[in-house]
């Protein structure tokens, strides 16, 4: 090969480079193929011959018991086998992975890669070239036609050629990006086959490297990412600005745990609202189950006689233990919650009533109940030492978050390690094919409401104790546009279907970060709406655009 275009490998030129490897590799195969053909292959064969075996209930179980006894046997020997030739495979291997390091690279990896190289450049050249004559082409036909109309096809079918013209690029493009590709892949092919599908970590991350640089799509990155590097971009400014304006530093060990403390009750919440979303819904009324279960929790671990009054009866829990009515605090704010999440859940499922509605019903419901029940007062502080049992500080650390990690854990277990978890996916892509498919469309609603319930009663369970008290009917008012906002942010779709539990704990944090920032700069609590707008318009936009372009 000379120089410029003469760098560019033909196909058969580049065959020639892969010959010598392809035969010393293969001749190591070989003699590796004969050493397994009674060993490593055989005990794959006879282990897959009894578990078949065991699975089929058409043989009786003495002929069963003794064909098993004699693949037994054969696998026995197999095993012998195997190990006496192992010595010799693994020395075979190692010969032939040695041989690749040395030869791959120098003597036609690199060498093809510098051919791609050319070809790209080539294929720009061409373009340029083939634009340059469409664009005189283009002008010499205008300059010798006037009428309006004949102007106007003419440019048309120019923008048609230069689309044309560019589309032709994209495809040598990914020709040469799909050859460059198909010579990586190929090394690890080879090992695949010596090995039997074992690589070494460093291998597996090169392969992951490899896969993502070829499918990586900058649009799709940025639809995908775009938001969050927004964001991250934003955070990088207030942790500038905040030591310049406030003179304290944002980014502390303390503001750290307070921010993770902040988020922890929250994080209940929007894991319960992320399965609704999943399944195409929401809840408008998580606020108002909030300040419900707030207000439950605060009059049963009241310190003293309550000062507020339920309906016209004043409450004293006094004389029960602490501990009892911790649980028992839980147990109602957990049983309130699920009970009007189930309702909300019924007749979304049975009527095919949209979410939106039955969750305004019940948060107007909820907050008109617990509002007259209650003249809307504030019940005061807890018992001063229940926070202490609930979520204990330890060595300054707030055990609070310990909470939400177990939360986060077994809603991602059930996300994605059960039926239902399944189900959830399947219903929220599309009920109607999850129904043919023989799943219960109303049970995964019912379950997938009952769950959120459970949820938000943990959420402000726990909100009361990090409060000392507090509760009230308007306790929680706007948490709903938080809680939906945070998973909508990260990455719960609306479409259905579509969501990650990691993207919905990325979203909660984000959002609580960027309050917490705001709130330290000093920015009024109105303007924190604001930002709080632009980024859910903008999430729900790029996820609308992810929709689009899927379909």
């Amino acid at each position: 090969m000379a120089k410029g275009n003469d760098k560019i490998l033909t196909a058969e030129q580049e065959q020639q480079l892969r010959q010598p490897i392809e035969d010393y590799v293969g001749k190591i195969q070989e003699k590796i193929d004969d050493l397994r053909a009674d060993g490593t292959n055989r005990v794959v064969a006879l282990q897959n011959n009894i578990d078949t075996l065991k699975r089929d209930r058409s043989i009786q179980k003495e002929e069963k018991e003794n064909r098993i006894k004699e693949y037994n046997e054969q696998l026995a020997k197999a095993k012998t086998v195997e190990a006496n030739n192992k010595d010799e495979v693994s020395k075979l291997i190692n010969d032939a992975i040695a041989y690749l390091k040395a030869h791959f690279d120098s003597d036609y990896y690199q060498l093809l890669k510098e051919s791609c190289e050319q070809e790209k450049i080539q294929a720009k050249e061409a373009y340029n070239k083939k634009i340059a004559e469409l664009e005189k082409e283009h002008k010499d036909t205008l300059a010798k036609i006037s009428d309006h109309q004949e102007i106007k096809d003419e440019k048309y079918v120019h923008k048609n050629r230069m689309f044309d013209a560019k589309m032709e690029l994209d495809k040598e493009l990914q020709q040469i990006k799909d050859r460059r590709h198909a010579a990586f892949v190929w090394q690890y092919h080879l090992i695949d086959l010596l090995r039997l599908s074992k690589f070494t970590f460093m291998e597996s991350r090169m392969q992951k490297w490899e896969n993502y640089k070829y499918s990586f799509n900058k649009r799709t990155f940025l639809l995908n990412n775009g938001l969050y590097i927004a964001i991250i971009l934003i955070f990088i400014g207030l942790c500038i600005a905040t030591p310049i304006i406030k003179g304290v530093p944002l980014l502390t060990f303390n503001n750290v745990l307070n921010i993770l403390q902040q988020a922890s009750p929250r994080m209940f919440l929007a894991l319960g609202v992320a399965g609704l979303i999943l399944l195409t819904g929401t809840d408008l009324s998580i606020g108002r189950m909030v300040g419900m279960g707030m207000t439950t929790a605060t009059i049963i671990m009241h310190q003293g006689i309550n000062t507020g009054a339920v309906f016209g009866h004043v409450f004293d829990f006094t004389g029960m233990p602490i501990g009892v009515r911790m649980i028992f605090a839980l147990v109602m704010c957990v049983l309130l919650c699920t009970f009007f999440t189930a309702i909300a859940g019924f007749f979304t499922a049975r009527f095919k009533m949209h979410p939106f509605i039955s969750t305004m019903a019940n948060m107007l419901v909820i907050f008109g109940l617990v509002t007259y029940a209650t003249k809307g007062v504030s019940f005061g502080a807890i018992d001063p030492s229940i926070p202490k049992m609930i979520i204990p500080r330890i060595g300054g650390f707030p055990t609070i978050i310990l909470w939400a990690v177990v939360a986060i854990a077994i809603v991602w277990f059930i996300w994605n390690k059960t039926t239902f978890g399944k189900n959830l996916y399947a219903v929220g892509g599309n009920p109607e094919a999850a129904a043919v498919s023989g799943i219960s469309v109303f049970w995964v609603t019912m379950g997938a409401f009952i769950l959120a319930g459970i949820l938000y009663g943990f959420g402000s369970w726990l909100e009361c104790a990090r409060m000392i008290g507090s509760g009230s009917a308007a306790y929680g008012q706007g948490w709903e546009m938080d809680a939906i906002a945070a998973c909508v942010v990260g990455g719960v779709s609306f479409t259905g279907g579509i969501g990650k539990i990691s993207g919905v704990v990325v979203g909660v944090l984000i959002f609580t970060v960027l309050i917490y920032s705001l709130t330290i700069l000093g920015i009024d609590t109105n303007l924190q709406f604001v930002f709080e707008g632009i980024i859910i318009i903008t999430a729900v936009t790029l996820d609308c655009l992810k929709y689009v372009q899927k379909k």
